[in-house]
């Protein structure tokens, strides 16, 4: 597996949770591969993808949400339920943050805030 770190993300607005256990891939092919090959995300879970301007769903077999963020973690475009074979993408963007469908607007995430990053630290 290629190394990753996890982080919590919050809304900086009123310190809500955005996604519990956020992973973070630290390689160029972790970045690439990002959530192909599995069959869905986990309440709570959720991929954080730097320099990712844009995303696609190519080979994708679930819809997800995706949150793009400035290099402030200032959110500047929400898609909701991107579907598989679809691509999106963000003017200004330098991060995408992946979220299960649904979990976006859950956690009343809105164009303008800004996010920021716990990191999570596992016990070997």
């Amino acid at each position: 597996m290629a190394r990753q770190s996890l982080a919590r993300v919050r809304r900086t607005a009123d310190g809500a949770v955005v996604c519990e256990r956020c992973e973070i891939p630290e390689s160029a092919l972790g970045r690439t591969r990002g959530l192909l090959g599995r069959d869905g995300l986990e309440a709570g879970g959720g991929m954080l993808i730097d320099r990712a301007p844009s995303v696609h769903m190519f080979f994708m077999r679930f819809p997800i949400d995706v949150v793009f963020l400035d290099r402030d973690r200032k959110v500047v475009r929400v898609v909701e339920r991107l579907r598989p074979w679809r691509v999106a993408g963000a003017r200004r963007a330098a991060a995408a943050l992946e979220l299960p469908a649904g979990a976006a607007a859950a956690a009343g995430v809105e164009v303008g805030e800004i996010l920021i990053l716990e990191d999570i630290v596992e016990n070997a």
